[in-house]
């Protein structure tokens, strides 16, 4: 009877909606606040001492055991809660969709090596502009004003952030655009053409977060383990992780995160909807932001932190106002 009374208060209190938004909100909060201090971490370190010190410079590997660590993650997941549901969708398109997730990923992390994360988590919470672009010009949608509005106010914000105006003539490496935010922009197009490419999964196929989660990882993991290996890269990742074995503990926890991550965005999406999630996850990015400013001392001038208010009052504004199309045509 006690036990039974337990039960029962365990399975009332997760019925409390409030219940749920704490728990999905921390989720998300938690995961990719860790995940993006273990990101800055094993992509800016430095490693060894003196003249031995050397940075990480394997990008691809680094996502390739993320894409590992994601697939087994999904398919306990559909173990557990799906069970034998059949999914519908061609092989070919999880392939060609993995093709542009794992580019983006690649594009992402590699950028970091030129750029501090608050640039790039900025530059990534960009992702509506190239999806308003391919909406419009491939699956011909039309968008209200206030959509265009928003990403006016995140363009003026990303500009202003970006901006690096040149206080000596005599410095080389203070420039306005250079190679870390041109990876952002190709990791930013590829974001764009994954959501276009899972859109049409969902409505052609009605494919499960799940399932596109474990089949774009394992498509994603065989394109990546033949480029590490025909590379030698993931050789000289086994040497690296010899050397600074360290590391290993760090790599672990960052695929760790960004699975359990990518489940309690599902949960959000799932009990309150796609834009509560976007709010979220809105205000993920600021703290970690701010996380890394305080913890890296990735110092800010005022202008960024202008730029940076304006973006997120653009992502706010796209959230409240800009989610909904006003017409499709096929």
């Amino acid at each position: 009877m006690a036990a039974a009374r337990g039960a029962g208060r365990s399975a009332s209190i997760w019925d409390n909606m409030r219940v749920r938004f704490t728990v999905c909100f921390l989720g998300v909060f938690v995961c990719y606040f860790y995940y993006g201090i273990l990101q800055e971490t094993i992509t800016r370190g430095d490693y060894g001492q003196g003249d031995q010190k050397e940075k990480f410079r394997f990008a691809r590997t680094l996502v390739f055991i993320q894409c590992i660590v994601s697939a087994v993650f999904a398919k306990i997941l559909i173990i557990f809660f799906e069970g034998s549901k059949p999914d519908q969708t061609k092989s070919w398109l999880y392939g060609l969709c993995s093709l542009s997730y794992l580019g983006a990923m690649v594009s992402s992390n590699s950028a970091l090596q030129y750029i501090n994360y608050p640039t790039q988590v900025l530059g990534k919470s960009c992702k509506p502009i190239p999806v308003m672009i391919l909406g419009v010009t491939i699956l011909r949608k039309k968008y209200p004003l206030a959509k265009y509005l928003c990403v006016l106010l995140i363009v003026s914000g990303v500009a202003l952030f970006l901006y690096k105006p040149n206080k000596s003539s005599a410095v080389a490496d203070d420039h306005v655009f250079g190679f870390g935010e041109i990876l952002l922009l190709v990791s930013l197009t590829l974001d764009g053409l994954t959501g276009v490419a899972q859109d049409h999964m969902r409505a052609r196929f009605q494919t499960s977060a799940n399932h596109m989660m474990l089949n774009i990882n394992l498509w994603s993991t065989l394109v990546l383990g033949l480029a590490v290996l025909s590379t030698g890269e993931i050789w000289e990742f086994l040497s690296f992780t010899e050397r600074h074995p360290s590391i290993i503990y760090n790599i672990v926890l960052f695929g760790l995160t960004s699975a359990l991550g990518q489940t309690f965005i599902f949960m959000t999406v799932v009990y309150f909807g796609p834009l509560t999630c976007s709010i979220v996850t809105t205000t993920r990015k600021f703290f970690t932001i701010l996380g890394s400013v305080i913890l890296f001392g990735n110092v800010m001038s005022t202008m960024q932190w202008f730029g940076t208010i304006l973006v997120f009052l653009g992502l706010g504004f796209d959230a409240k106002f800009g989610k909904t199309p006003k017409k499709t045509t096929n």
